[in-house]
This record gives structure tokens, sequence and C-alpha cells, in this order.
């Protein structure tokens, strides 16, 4: 299986057009960070966790040809305002995209989206297919996801584990329950904004505890804003089994 970080970013922080930080300014390509998001390669398969408004320039810059589903960690924006931008694969499949959600994301992509889920449909535009998300273990095309209940401030959303891999973005609290169904992965992914603590998202500190406890083979942080720095001075004080993401990279989950 092999996994590539679309975007590594938020919209949190200071607005990049307003900030001259050395992480703004900065002409490493490793501190340029889309809204997050990351592409699933299985079998042939292709899924995307999260479509924010730089999906269509992240499907460009990868060169992804096809794409087989689409599954929404939960509603915020910048993880479901690019979704328009899948009618370039409808037309190239000649059907709709499946979309997975829990029914309250569900409840606002169809607000979002209204002209897509209308009656009376105008021509051309996009054609998605939405599934239910539950607690329970679901299946895209021969892959199994395993969702994990993780909470964004009080917010409660979705993570989740494919395999070896766990995947978690925006949240700041891990039930035990929760833990329990990612013990044993040797792949995490893991969301870090900032240094400082946050009321929303966990911190790099936070984050290193959390893979401290699970133990994996690898980790790798994203979610992160300017806040938290250069790419090239937060990785050196890094032990080398975690990695701070970045838009691009990619890596294989072996068994």
């Amino acid at each position: 299986m092999k996994v590539t970080f679309l975007g590594t970013g938020t919209s949190q922080g200071v607005p990049v057009i307003a900030c001259e930080c050395s992480t703004c300014l900065s002409e490493d390509i490793r501190d340029k960070r889309l809204r997050t998001s990351v592409l699933i390669e299985k079998d042939g398969i292709n899924l995307v966790i999260d479509a924010g408004p730089d999906f269509r320039q992240q499907m460009l810059r990868e060169n992804i040809k096809r794409l087989d589903a689409i599954i929404l960690t939960h509603e915020h924006k910048d993880h479901i305002s690019g979704m328009d931008d899948v009618r370039a694969f409808n037309y190239k499949s000649q059907d709709a995209i499946d979309v997975f959600a829990e029914e309250r994301v569900q409840k606002a992509v169809r607000k979002e989206y209204s002209y897509v889920f209308a009656e009376y449909q105008y021509p051309g535009i996009p054609k998605m297919r939405l599934n239910a998300i539950t607690e329970q273990n679901f299946n895209i095309n021969g892959i199994t996801l395993t969702p994990l209940r993780v909470y964004h401030y009080r917010l409660p959303v979705y993570g989740f584990r494919i395999d070896q891999l766990a995947y978690i973005t925006d949240a700041n609290y891990i039930p035990e329950e929760t833990k329990e169904k990612i013990y044993g992965v040797k792949y995490l992914v893991i969301n870090a904004l900032r240094k400082e603590k946050h009321i929303s998202h966990f911190s790099l500190r936070e984050a290193i505890d959390f893979i401290r406890q699970v133990s994996p083979r690898k980790a790798y942080i994203t979610h992160i804003s300017h806040q938290m720095g250069r790419y090239e001075d937060i990785q050196k004080s890094m032990p080398p089994e975690i990695v701070l993401a970045y838009d691009g990279l990619k890596f294989q989950c072996h068994e």
C-alpha cells in the first residue's frame, strides 16, 4: 500500500498573505503546505481522505487519473470545499464518485453542494454518491477501513485504520476504546498544529507522546500550521522514527 501526502497544512493561524515569519518566507518546498489530505493506493484502487480547497491542485500535481472514493473525516471547510472538482473524474469514469461520511457530515455536504443533490439538476454538475460511515468496519472495492472515533475539541470526527496504517487528523483527544483499535499499527499519521497547546489540535509534544504510546515503526506528523516553524529546524530535533510530513511525501506500508 502506497501513501501520498497531498497536503499537510491548515487554515489555522495568521493568513499567509499577512505573515512575514521565516516559515512563510521560506524557499524550502517542504514549508509550502496545502490543506491536509492523503491519497491511499492499494491493488489499483485510489482512495482520498478529505478534499479541501486545494483538491484540484493536489490531483493535478500528483497526476491522478483515477479516483475510486473520497472519505471524509469531518465537515469543516478545509476538508470538504474542493469536492466540486470531482466532475473531472465523473467525466472520465462516466459515473458518480462515492463519498463516505457519517450522517452529520453527509448533511453538511448536502447543504454545501445543494445543486448536486437537487431534484432538477443543472447540466454538467459534479456527481456524488453518498455512503454512510458508522462505528463498524466498511469496505471500498476490497479495501477494509476501520473508523477511529476521535475528538476535535468537542466535535466527534473520524480517523481511519487501513491494514498497518492509522491516519488521524484534526484531533486533540483519543478515547481509550479508540486507542485499542490503533495499538499494533506499524505506521501512524497524527496531527500536530504547532508547538504550543491548542484548543482543538494536538501540539507537537502531545502528538509525540501519543506516538510513544502506540510505538509504530514509523510516524508522520501532519496538519501543520506555519506556527510550527520551518521543516528543516523541526525535523532535525526529531528522532529518526518520527517524520514531519510535507506535501508530496510518499511512503510504502509494508507488513
